[in-house]
Formats: C-alpha cells, sequence, structure tokens
C-alpha cells in the first residue's frame, strides 16, 4: 500500500482517519466517506447563484483516487452523497459514468441522509437508511440515544485554532469512546466548527478532534 497509514482503535475496531476525509477500515478494506453532496453547485444554479460545475466530477476523482491507493473493496457513504434527492438527474455524462463504474467494481452502500433521504438508486449501488457491520452502527447522523458504537457525518466538522498568530481550518474526526463523526468529503461542503454545541449534544462529553496529517493522528481536546 503506498501511503503511510496511522491505525487508531475505536470499539474494538482498527480504523485509520485519513488526511483526505475519509475513513479507512483495514480488515475490511473498506472506505467509509460522509456527506459528498453531488451535484450541489447544479442545484445553487437553479436560484442564480453561480459556482463552478465541476464538483461532482471532482470529487468522484478525489474517490477514485483514494480507491486505487488503499485497495478498497467496500465504499460507504454515510448520508448527503447528493445536494438533493434529484441531484443524480443532474450528473454529467463524465460523472455519471465514472460513478456507475465505481458503483459496479465496489461493494457499493448509499446511507440516505436529510439531503437525499428520497435518492432513487439509478446510478447503481445498495440504499439503507442505516447499518450494522460488524457491531458498528453506520448511519448519517449520530443519535445521542444511543449507546451502541456509531460512524456517522452530517455536521462536517471542522477544526479551528490559531497557530502562530493566524488562525488554521482544518477538516477533522469528531470522537468519544462510542461516536464518531467524519468530516465532510464532497468538494463543495463547508464546516461546522468542532466545538459546536450541536455536535458535542450529538457526540457527548470527553470528545476528541482527530486530524490526520501524514504519518501522525493529532488529538486536540473539543470544548463546548
Amino acid at each position: 500500500m503506498a501511503m503511510q497509514m496511522v491505525r487508531f482503535s475505536f470499539s474494538g475496531h482498527e480504523l485509520v482517519a485519513l488526511p483526505q476525509a475519509a475513513l479507512y477500515w483495514p480488515a475490511r478494506k473498506a472506505l467509509l466517506v460522509a456527506d459528498l453532496h453531488f451535484e450541489k453547485a447544479s442545484w445553487y444554479a437553479r436560484f442564480g447563484q453561480m459556482l463552478p460545475p465541476y464538483d461532482s466530477e471532482a470529487t468522484l476523482a478525489d474517490i477514485e483516487a483514494l480507491v486505487a491507493e488503499t485497495d478498497t473493496r467496500e465504499l460507504w457513504c454515510l448520508g448527503d452523497s447528493f445536494h438533493d434527492s434529484a441531484g443524480s438527474e443532474r450528473l454529467s455524462p463524465t460523472a455519471r459514468a465514472k460513478l456507475e463504474m465505481l458503483t459496479t467494481q465496489l461493494d457499493w452502500t448509499w446511507i440516505t441522509g436529510n439531503h437525499d433521504r428520497a435518492i432513487n438508486g439509478d446510478c447503481g449501488g445498495t440504499i439503507l437508511e442505516e447499518a450494522e457491520v460488524d457491531g458498528l452502527l453506520l448511519r448519517h447522523e449520530a443519535d445521542p440515544a444511543d449507546a451502541r458504537p456509531e460512524l456517522s457525518g452530517h455536521f462536517h466538522p471542522k477544526l479551528r485554532i490559531r497557530l502562530r498568530g493566524k488562525s488554521v481550518s482544518r477538516r477533522c474526526f469528531v470522537a468519544t469512546d462510542t461516536k464518531l463523526v467524519l468530516p465532510a468529503f464532497g468538494a463543495l461542503t463547508g464546516g461546522l466548527d468542532a466545538g459546536h454545541a450541536e455536535i458535542v449534544r450529538a457526540v457527548g462529553k470527553g470528545a476528541e478532534a482527530l486530524v490526520p496529517v501524514n504519518d501522525r493522528l493529532l488529538r486536540f481536546p473539543v470544548a463546548a
């Protein structure tokens, strides 16, 4: 495997937080990504707000590169894969062909989110509201009432700190003993501060922001 990966333990499983804002599960050769928001630009264009229209193609290229680097066999999308449920209808021919190739090559599962709850699966893959895989729950939004170990997305967490007098912002994972929130993977996604009250409410106290940097995993306490 070409890339250096630092494993960490979560609820008895060895996982890898990748600098590219994805999670790799070595035992399953599984790649997990959250909040791709395909076709966000074309959604905004309908209302006169023009963004570069290549977000889906850029995000798919990033996924394809990671799949090749990690020898991924399974791919799990943890919700809000499309910016809206009709997003797949607006994919460019290039993006659609790339996506259909990936969903054919991989064991690809779409977990639905609040943006794409009604996606129709016309690009391949399996659609689920949530899943339990080897004792880990995979869902879009963390459920504070559920004590079972869980992987989720939804909040687009970012760590914001001051470094040498400058404000630095990095996509991050947010983790407790039983909750792991993935950063947004999509090319046009923003971010919510890791210490935001909504994230703290969802994951509980004692959370850490995890920031993968090259061959290290930096940990920062999350202050509510």
